[in-house]
């Protein structure tokens, strides 16, 4: 088990445990929903400027001054449209699905969060807003912390067991997590295909803590950096890694973690390529279709801290 904030370049080396995956699957495949519209940079908030990222006006500045209203319209689609018409793709395959909501996202939009909350489905917290945690002084991060914690609990009736920041932690993240309490996870780093188990803290107050590395590589984030233009580029890179992955989960079996953006893949030319992937692996045997909650509960039992 290795010490938070230590670099680790080796992780479970060339012989990783066996996950023993439920009924002996050879992959477990998680789609993930990132609900962040309403939570992010806005003149609404007192940030002084309008997000643009991940939106089809491109990842740069679009050289409007003040509000940019074309920026907020797109922000407002993924939750508008997008949220549903992905929604529907997944739940009619009868597709386990995760929630990666930034808390404030969700209590602005009380339709999502009723259907969340009608469905069971787990939410993975991204953070009081959809903002950069990693430049957060100590204290401002604790208290998004704890007032995601309430509002989750007021919007969709469960207190989040996992967290997962925009793009990357602060050297405090995981330390204030486990001073919270109640978090079974987090998904902030990118390093592995499976999970992994930190220490937190120092001496005897240091407590095993559980990551479930995320992907940027299975991410409909290609889309807005120019690097897939079309759903089959999407079909196709996602296809290749299950391939792949189901491969080796012969001998060595894997996580495979897809994560959509409402805003981005809720759009009808974008979902297509959804679609045609979630059918693909409906297609083969001995695939767990799973919640992050889910494979944190059963690695934390097959697997518990050294």
């Amino acid at each position: 088990m290795q010490q938070d904030g230590i670099r680790d370049f080796v992780g479970h080396g060339p012989r990783p445990p066996d996950p023993q995956w439920p009924g002996g699957a050879r992959l477990a495949v998680n789609v993930v929903l990132n609900v962040e519209e309403g939570s992010e940079y806005a003149f609404e908030h007192g940030d002084g400027r309008s997000e643009t990222t991940l939106t089809d006006a491109g990842m740069g500045p679009t050289g409007v001054e003040g509000r940019d209203l074309a920026a907020e319209s797109m922000f407002e689609y993924g939750t508008r449209v997008g949220f549903w018409r992905l929604w529907q793709a997944v739940k009619s395959r009868g597709v386990p699905l995760t929630i990666s909501g930034s808390a404030l996202a969700l209590e602005r939009c009380p339709p999502i969060a009723e259907a969340i909350r009608a469905a069971g489905d787990e939410v993975l917290c991204h953070g009081w807003r959809w903002v950069n945690q990693f430049n957060m002084a100590e204290e401002e991060e604790r208290e998004h912390i704890r007032r995601a914690v309430a509002s989750l609990q007021r919007t969709v009736g469960q207190r989040p067991i996992g967290w997962y920041c925009r793009y990357g932690p602060s050297l405090n993240t995981r330390r204030l997590l486990v001073e919270e309490g109640g978090f079974l996870y987090d998904c902030n780093a990118y390093n592995d295909d499976l999970p992994y188990w930190v220490r937190v803290g120092e001496g005897e107050a240091a407590r095993p803590h559980l990551v479930l590395p995320h992907t940027f590589a299975t991410n409909d984030n290609k889309y807005a950096r120019g690097w897939w233009g079309t759903s089959d580029d999407f079909f196709a890179w996602a296809r290749d890694s299950f391939d792949v992955l189901y491969r080796e989960g012969a001998t060595s079996p894997k996580l495979m973690g897809i994560s959509l953006h409402l805003r981005v893949s809720g759009h009808p030319g974008r979902s297509a390529g959804v679609e045609r992937f979630l059918d693909y692996v409906l297609g083969h045997r001995d695939v767990w279709l799973c919640r992050r909650g889910e494979v944190a509960r059963h690695w934390a039992g097959v697997h518990p801290p050294a």
